[in-house]
């Protein structure tokens, strides 16, 4: 017996496809983008006026980074500032590690997760300022930051005496003091943000 011919393909989308640079298994995401929901690293870039103080950084695995997430699969952004720490650990399902935060997204019930890169976190330093440094990096599986609210947490040092400032709350996006040791004001001035994709 004559075995049945498999069903009858012209192979145009895949030759279309690779004509345009594209693999199978990135057919129809625009540009050959990871699909959605794989967002990779984003890094979070701060920016401020500092006076008479440097290594302005976060302080504890209890700092809270409170920020604005999107999901990467329908877009839909939250509402409300959420947090995450770094003391914070949630499983992911089958076992694949875990990650920071985990939320099933309120639109699309996907389930999505951010975590925290602990060796990403760098201070802020007298020679950083006025200019974009990343001070965190977020490994983002389908919930992607796109807003950053700077609260308290903080701590600095006087650029000359050393005198540590333990309790610097960036909420007005301004914070000043008084030195001390150093017989001088410092401040935060101007405190902005963006997001960069690593």
């Amino acid at each position: 017996m004559r075995r049945p011919r498999p069903p009858f393909t012209t192979g145009r989308k895949v030759t279309a496809a690779a004509s345009a640079g594209l693999s199978r298994d990135t057919m129809g995401v625009r540009g050959g983008d990871p699909p959605p929901g794989h967002e990779g690293k984003i890094a979070l870039q701060l920016k401020a006026t500092l006076e008479n103080v440097t290594n302005l950084r976060p302080m504890g695995e209890d700092f809270r980074w409170y920020l604005k997430m999107k999901c990467g699969n329908c877009g839909e952004i939250s509402e409300k500032w959420q947090y995450i720490r770094l003391m914070d650990s949630v499983a992911l399902k089958g076992g694949r590690g875990s990650a920071s935060m985990v939320q099933k997204c309120k639109l699309c019930a996907r389930e999505n997760s951010i975590e925290i890169l602990s060796s990403t976190i760098k201070p802020y330093n007298a020679e950083d300022n006025e200019k974009f440094k990343t001070i965190v990096e977020f490994e983002c599986r389908g919930l992607e930051p796109v807003d950053f609210q700077p609260q308290a947490g903080f701590a600095a040092e006087g650029v000359e005496s050393g005198t540590v400032f333990s309790d610097v709350n960036l909420q007005e996006k301004d914070w000043t003091d008084y030195d001390e040791k150093a017989q001088e004001s410092v401040g935060i001035y101007e405190v902005t943000h963006q997001f960069v994709k690593c």
